[in-house]
């Protein structure tokens, strides 16, 4: 019986150990969140941000005393300004860090840059962003802008490496 509890001991500690390294080397993945992001790291400055229409979603660091990265429809408007898109996105944890520190890490097919986030509030800015989406996504067009959509600017960091 003793042999059999340290067996089993040992692989709950293996399915935690795999668990982990999933989380902190592979994800974010669908819904699961992630740690660091990975892939080449960038630091040159980015203006035009038109290239992330290429990629369904993006993948957004941030730091919540750790690193957080999770997976975010990402969009470019016209002008090539990058905004972050979010649902009830009040209390989520990576946008809660992002606007207590908004110091981040985005990666779009498979670059990684330092970027900053800002929210964006003003309600003309908001309704660029949308567009953006809608133009991204092929539909809401001529859907109304719900209340509870956030979106952050994206704008480039590239004397900081984080």
């Amino acid at each position: 019986m003793r042999v059999w509890l340290t067996v089993a001991g040992w692989a709950l500690v293996a399915s935690i150990a795999g668990a982990a390294g999933w989380f902190w080397f592979v994800c974010p993945c669908e819904r699961t969140p992630g740690g660091p992001l990975s892939g080449e790291r960038r630091s040159v400055a980015i203006d035009d941000w038109s290239f992330a229409n290429d990629v369904d979603l993006c993948q957004i660091e941030v730091d919540r005393g750790i690193a957080w990265s999770v997976n975010l429809n990402c969009m470019a408007d016209d002008s090539g300004a990058l905004y972050l898109s979010c649902a009830r996105c009040d209390g989520k944890a990576w946008s809660t860090a992002a606007i207590s520190n908004s110091a981040g890490r985005i990666r779009i097919d498979g670059k990684v840059y330092p970027v900053t986030l800002t929210r964006v509030e003003e309600g003309g800015l908001l309704d660029v962003a949308w567009q953006a989406r809608a133009n991204k996504l092929g539909r809401g067009r001529d859907t109304k802008r719900p209340d509870h959509w956030w979106s952050f600017q994206i704008t480039s960091r590239s004397d900081v490496e984080t």
